[in-house]
């Protein structure tokens, strides 16, 4: 599904480099649940962000399902992500001024057409995610396990064929991270392709393999039993 080929980043800012990634040949299968691992600082995120077309590479190649996405146009990228990629990110991300529902919708609103079925749709991913009873809350009137809850449902509304998270758990106590990491344990036994950006080994210990970054290269690349 994914192939990414020398890929480097280098930010500039204010007349100054700053080398984040360097020359990072990675393949994901699809149907992998693959951790991304490593200090602070190492480029974890950053790497998460291209493989998300949030961000470009400076150099190097990306492949996504056999289509070379390193000269695409913003437009483009942007209905890959919004089409293909489901994200769940450590903050949430959700509107506080809507409903949980209306948030699950968001990224249904750039389907052309929109869905008939989206309400059902959305309704239904909620219920599996244990929220069925409260699909017309507010966010800030659920605990922060159930707003992740609420996140994975979005990230799942257009049937991603990748799921991109990004330190999913490092805003939740223990119990409500382990519910979350039992829910990506669910969407990975369903074939979906799961990447999840931590620093903590015991979330790592959910995926697959294991894949460390040090100093914006790759150090090591595991699979486990």
């Amino acid at each position: 599904m994914i192939e990414l080929k020398g890929i480097g980043k280098t930010y500039h800012t204010g007349g100054v480099d700053t080398p984040v990634l360097h020359d990072i040949d990675l393949t994901v299968e699809e149907g992998e649940f693959v951790a991304l691992m490593g200090p602070s600082g190492t480029g974890k995120s950053t790497l998460m962000n291209i493989l998300g077309c949030l961000d470009r590479a400076s150099e190097g190649e990306y492949l996504f399902a056999g289509q070379d996405l390193t000269a695409l146009d913003d437009k483009k990228l942007s209905v890959i992500r919004n089409q293909r990629i489901g994200f769940v990110f450590q903050l949430f991300n959700l509107l506080p001024r809507v409903s949980v529902i209306q948030n699950v919708l968001l990224p249904l609103l750039y389907s052309d057409p929109y869905p008939s079925n989206a309400r059902e749709k959305a309704t239904r991913l909620l219920e599996t995610v244990g929220l069925g009873e409260r699909i017309h809350f507010k966010p800030n009137a659920l605990s922060g396990g159930q707003q992740q809850r609420v996140a994975i449902a979005r990230a799942m509304i257009n049937e991603p064929s990748l799921i991109l998270a990004d330190e999913p758990t490092g805003n939740l106590d223990s119990a409500a991270g382990e519910e979350i990491l039992e829910l990506f344990d669910q969407i990975h036994a369903k074939g979906r392709t799961i990447i999840l950006v931590t620093h903590e080994t015991p979330v790592a210990e959910h995926a697959r393999r294991v894949v460390t970054l040090k100093d914006g290269r790759i150090s090591s690349d595991e699979k486990r039993p």
